[in-house]
C-alpha cells in the first residue's frame, strides 16, 4: 500500500515540558522492552508504552504509563535550540543521564521504591553521547565536547580514555563483540576502537562537516549511517572508508540520525530543534525520496521501538509517535 510521505504524527502523548531527548529501552527485557526514558529542563521520566494489537506488525493505538518520574537532579538548564544538553543511556534497571553541569548521573531503580544514583565526573565539556554496553550493562562509554571518549564502569571508575580530535558526537556499541566500539566525530570522521587494545582500528570520513550524530546498524554491522551538514550519508564498512551513498535532507542542516532496529534499510533524521518546526523524516534505502515527512515543535530526541515500525521524537510539551509500513 503506497503511504502518503506527508504525515501528522500517529499518536501524541502530552508531557508537562517541552522533551528534548527520548530513548526507548533498546535492549530484550522481557516485560521491560516496552519502557521509555524521556526528560527535558530539569526533569526525566521513565515509561511503559502499552499498544493494542502490539503484536502485529503495526500497532493501532498507543498508551503512556509513567512508571518513575525524577526532578532536579541537576542545575536548571536554559531552553535548548541549536544543543542536545541532556543525554539519556538506557538499560534494564539502570539509566544513566547528562546535562549542563557536565556530569553523568548513573540511576538504579526496581521502578518502584528503589531510586539510588551516583554521580561520574571526569568531562570537563557537554556530553554528547552516552551508552551501556549490550551484553550486561556493565559498562558506560561517553562522548563530549572536550573532544573525549571515557568509559566507565557501574562503580564510576574510568576504565579506558580516548583523546578526540575534535568533539565527540555519537557513540555505539557492537551488538555482539562488545569489545569494538563507534565513536563519530564533529569533524566529520568516524573511528572504532578496539577496547581491549585501546586503540583504533578503523576510520571512515564523510568529508563534511559538521557531523551531528552518527549510528550503528544493529540488523547489519557493515553498515553506518550519520548526518553532516544537510546530507545524510550511508557507509558499507567493508567496501569504503567514504560514503557509498548520501543525500541532502534538510535544509536548515541535518541534527540526528537512527536506524530502524527491525530492518537494515530504514533510519530516520531531522532537522536542527529550534522554537520553529523542526522536520523530521524517515528514509528506506530502496526508496529515491522520504517514505514520511512530518513537522515537530522544537523536536529533538529521536528513538526506535526496538520490535515496532515506531519512532518516538520529543515536542513542545508533547510526545509524539510515527508508525511506518516495512
Amino acid at each position: 500500500m503506497k503511504q502518503d510521505p506527508t504525515r501528522n504524527a500517529a499518536y501524541t502523548v502530552d508531557c508537562e515540558d517541552c522533551v528534548h531527548v527520548v530513548e526507548f529501552n533498546p535492549f530484550e527485557s522481557g516485560d521491560s522492552g516496552n519502557l521509555i526514558a524521556y526528560g527535558g529542563n530539569n526533569y526525566v521520566v521513565i515509561g511503559t508504552c502499552t499498544f493494542q494489537n502490539h503484536k502485529e506488525a503495526i500497532p493501532n493505538n498507543i498508551s503512556l504509563r509513567f512508571v518513575q518520574i525524577l526532578h532536579k537532579h541537576w542545575p536548571h538548564m536554559p531552553e535548548v535550540a541549536a544543543k542536545n544538553e541532556l543525554v539519556i543511556g538506557f538499560f534494564p534497571s539502570r539509566f544513566c543521564t547528562s546535562a549542563a553541569d557536565m556530569k553523568i548521573r548513573l540511576f538504579t531503580s526496581d521502578l518502584q521504591d528503589k531510586n539510588e544514583y551516583k554521580t561520574l565526573e571526569g568531562h570537563s565539556d557537554f556530553i554528547n553521547g552516552l551508552v551501556f554496553d549490550p551484553k550486561g550493562g556493565q559498562e558506560i562509554a561517553s562522548v563530549s565536547d572536550d573532544h573525549t571518549c571515557r568509559i566507565w564502569n557501574l562503580e564510576g571508575v574510568q576504565t579506558a580514555h580516548f583523546v578526540l580530535q575534535s568533539p565527540g558526537m555519537s557513540v555505539c556499541w557492537h551488538p555482539e563483540e562488545t569489545f569494538k566500539l563507534m565513536v563519530a566525530e564533529k569533524n566529520g570522521i568516524i573511528r572504532f576502537y578496539d577496547l581491549l587494545a585501546q586503540q583504533a582500528i578503523l576510520s571512515l570520513e564523510s568529508e563534511q562537516m559538521p557531523l551531528m550524530s552518527a549510528h550503528w546498524c544493529l540488523k547489519n554491522t557493515f553498515k553506518v549511517g550519520a548526518v553532516a551538514g544537510n546530507d545524510w550519508l550511508i557507509w558499507d564498512i567493508t567496501r569504503s572508508s567514504y560514503p557509498q551513498d548520501k543525500r541532502p535532507v534538510h535544509m536548515d542542516r541535518a541534527f540526528l540520525f537512527r536506524w530502524s532496529t527491525i530492518n537494515e534499510n530504514l533510519f530516520a533524521t531531522t532537522g536542527y530543534p529550534g522554537k520553529m518546526a523542526s522536520q523530521f523524516q524517515i528514509h528506506h534505502l530502496g526508496h529515491p525520496q522520504p517514505i514520511l515527512t512530518g513537522s515537530v515543535t522544537i523536536g529533538s530526541g529521536l528513538s526506535w521501538h526496538r520490535t515496532l515500525p515506531l519512532c518516538a521524537i520529543g515536542g513542545d510539551h508533547k510526545l509524539l509517535f510515527w508508525v511506518t509500513e516495512m
